[in-house]
């Protein structure tokens, strides 16, 4: 879609941000041109589990804030942009939160996120949930990266057969496809840096406590962590400033909002930002020489194939524990989630497992 001078397709925020303050695009036909694109290419992709109703409305009330806004680069730079979240993160409104499973259909959560009351807080548009690898990945390791019950199997739009790896898969592709310029991913283990890496976008995963994990369906409270994907380091910056901070619903934001920097991250954005950095390559492989190369360009210092002791035994997470005790919280993590509910078809992990039996064939669909 194009207005008089300005491109949707592959926009940043900032390109956003600027064709509203020179009224050359509105928020309205912003999410216009989303949800067309979703209509067009989800059926293929599977990328989105669903959009919001109340998407256009929200828009609509953002373009009359800018018109009565006399100085525009005031407002929030999420201000009006559409946002699609892993559905995995509460919104308390028409959308569902199901982790990806016909288990939760009907589920009522408590409030907001507390990353979806920063989001909204920043005038960003609730466009819809993605979809992801369900419960996590957590329904069984043996499913394919990106599938879940209600989001069915999700592509790599630039190679459709191609792993598009998880469990916030829906939230890549949905950014590599143009559906979406602004997503909101989780991580307990990989599961925002892979798929950015697969589908060739930007993911940036906080370190645990800088976002609030209060109304995000958990699997460890000591990995779990919310993080933006986007389609340049700039805007998942912009992403990552609006929604880190204290959240009196996660203990764990309390220590880690100390160490936010003042005036947040955009600040160091610079483009010798490289420069006196010492990096560590743990592996050796081909594919990395060029971007490894580059990196000293900048001003860097890479040491390459850095050795770790037992790299074998940490990145083996069946010989390193990690296995057993993510399974461990999982059970104990969902069952308080579960519980918390206004209202739910489930009420434990127990609940969960005895659905997915009466109801193997439809819950395993694909």
């Amino acid at each position: 879609m194009l207005t008089s001078t300005f491109s949707i397709q592959e926009a940043t925020i900032q390109d956003i941000r600027l064709a509203f303050n020179e009224k050359r695009l509105t928020s309205k036909q912003l999410v216009d041109f989303y949800l067309e694109e979703i209509s067009k290419l989800n059926p293929i992709l599977f990328a989105v589990i669903e959009t919001n109703p109340d998407a256009l409305i929200q828009a609509e009330n953002a373009d009359r804030e800018r018109e009565l806004k006399e100085v525009t680069t005031e407002l929030p730079f999420l201000h009006g942009v559409p946002i699609l979240l892993k559905d995995l993160i509460s919104t308390k409104d028409k959308l569902s939160t199901t982790a990806g499973s016909l288990a939760l259909l009907g589920s009522v959560v408590r409030r907001d996120a507390g990353v979806v009351k920063r989001l909204r807080e920043s005038g960003a548009v609730i466009l819809g949930k993605a979809s992801l690898s369900e419960w996590a990945h957590f329904r069984s390791f043996d499913i394919p990266s990106g599938w879940s019950a209600r989001g069915l199997q999700g592509k790599n739009p630039y190679v459709l057969t191609a792993d598009p790896c998880g469990s916030s898969s829906g939230s890549a592709i949905s950014v590599a496809a143009n559906l979406v310029a602004v997503s909101l991913g989780t991580e307990t283990d990989g599961s925002i840096l892979c798929p950015a890496s697969q589908n060739s976008v930007v993911g940036i995963k906080p370190t645990v406590g800088l976002t609030s994990r209060a109304g995000v369906v958990p699997v460890s409270l000591r990995q779990d962590s919310v993080g933006p994907i986007c389609r340049t380091v700039s805007d998942a910056v912009i992403v990552l400033d609006a929604i880190v901070g204290y959240d009196p619903l996660d203990e764990a934001t309390k220590t880690a909002s100390e160490f936010i920097p003042e005036g947040g991250y955009k600040q160091f954005l610079t483009a010798s930002g490289l420069k006196g950095k010492r990096l560590g390559v743990v592996m050796k492989h081909s594919l990395l020489h060029h971007p490894i190369e580059m990196l000293r360009r900048e001003g860097a210092t890479v040491i390459e194939v850095l050795s770790i002791q037992n790299i074998e035994v940490i990145m083996d997470w069946t010989k390193s524990g990690a296995r057993t005790a993510l399974l461990a919280e999982f059970k104990m993590s969902l069952n308080a989630y579960l519980k918390d509910l206004v209202k739910s078809p489930v009420r434990s992990l127990a609940d969960v497992i005895a659905y997915n039996e009466k109801f193997a064939e439809e819950a395993s669909r694909v």
